[in-house]
């Protein structure tokens, strides 16, 4: 059997999820973390390799003659240097499409905490708070109504068109930017990037990171939002500038945010978004409900089974010249 060496494995499966799936195709060897000095000890002699967020940069792909397949853990696959592996013939591959409910489902997570402030306020009646008013209620927060703000979308793949249709459903006019869809969905206004930042009450980001969209979340942008505006990131951290949303929300240019990733995971000690006014951080979690990392597994699974038959599929640096 083939050798699979799996670098970085445990965010995908802590323990709720199994590899027997890999098991029944390769000889596998399963790391829950792989720093880069262990990177090629571990990965020399593989077939198969498995990666997450462990850098495949190009000088270790050259030094792994062995290597015919690299499969990423994940949608995004920028931690694998594409050409140094098309050169070689081997194909890298991704997993698409697991985690849209989920991280559609995160993003309302966000604005409801942004709009009830729920846990804040269930925080407040376990200190006392209720049982010390003088009326029957109170709201230490503002509770903003979602029917009838405008939802703007960058982006409106998969996951931008689930948060429309839940967008909808809450009875939000729905505006989207996306200059790579060919059409939008139904009942999704197509807008502008500028009319998305200036009309929007919620801006939405679902947009893949590229030289194109890293800082599009600037100050200029953030300059033309509502100040009564929520911003929502689960897309890519680098999206955002992040010192200029600190600055905009600690000035109260901004009325909150909520984000899911940041530039740098985990984030260095001064990051200004750990202490901005009204900034909800949550730690790269959207994608890591049981229900979507058993779909990533699966689809994982399926990618290796299928380049083993020699049909690869999910292949994301063709066309591949012949392997050497």
């Amino acid at each position: 059997m083939p050798v699979l060496v799996v670098l970085d494995g445990f965010t995908l499966n802590p323990g709720d999820l199994t590899w027997q799936g890999l098991h029944g195709l390769a000889d596998c060897r399963i790391h829950d973390r792989t720093t880069p000095g262990q990177l090629l000890p571990r990965a020399r002699g593989a077939e198969l390799l498995l990666t997450n967020k462990t850098v495949l940069g190009g000088r270790a792909i050259a030094a792994l003659p062995d290597l015919r397949y690299i499969g990423v853990l994940a949608t995004g696959y920028n931690v694998v240097d594409l050409e140094a592996a098309r050169t070689r013939g081997i194909p890298v591959t991704h997993v698409p499409a697991y985690g849209t409910a989920s991280v559609a489902q995160m993003v309302f997570a966000h604005l409801l905490n942004l709009t009830q402030n729920v846990a804040g306020h269930a925080a407040s009646v376990r200190r006392g708070a209720w049982q010390q008013a003088e009326d029957f209620c109170y709201w230490e927060t503002p509770l903003v109504e979602l029917e009838g703000l405008t939802l703007g979308l960058v982006g409106a793949g998969r996951i931008g068109a689930a948060v429309a249709r839940i967008g909808q459903a809450f009875g939000m006019r729905v505006i989207a930017h996306d200059p790579a869809a060919p059409s939008l969905p139904a009942g999704i206004e197509p807008a502008s990037l500028d009319a998305v930042f200036e009309q929007a009450d919620v801006v939405s980001l679902h947009c893949p990171l590229t030289p194109q969209t890293e800082r599009l979340v600037n100050r200029e942008r953030l300059a033309r939002m509502k100040p009564t505006a929520f911003l929502i990131n689960t897309s890519r951290g680098p999206v955002v500038d992040e010192a200029a949303l600190a600055e905009a929300l600690n000035a109260g240019r901004l009325a909150g945010a909520g984000l899911d990733v940041l530039s740098q995971e985990p984030p260095r000690p001064g990051n200004p978004l750990l202490a901005a006014r009204n900034c909800h951080l949550t730690p790269h979690i959207a994608w890591a409900t049981r229900a979507a990392r058993n779909r990533l597994m699966d689809i994982a699974v399926d990618n290796v089974r299928a380049f083993l038959d020699g049909t690869p599929r999910n292949v994301v640096n063709g066309p591949l010249p012949a392997p050497r």
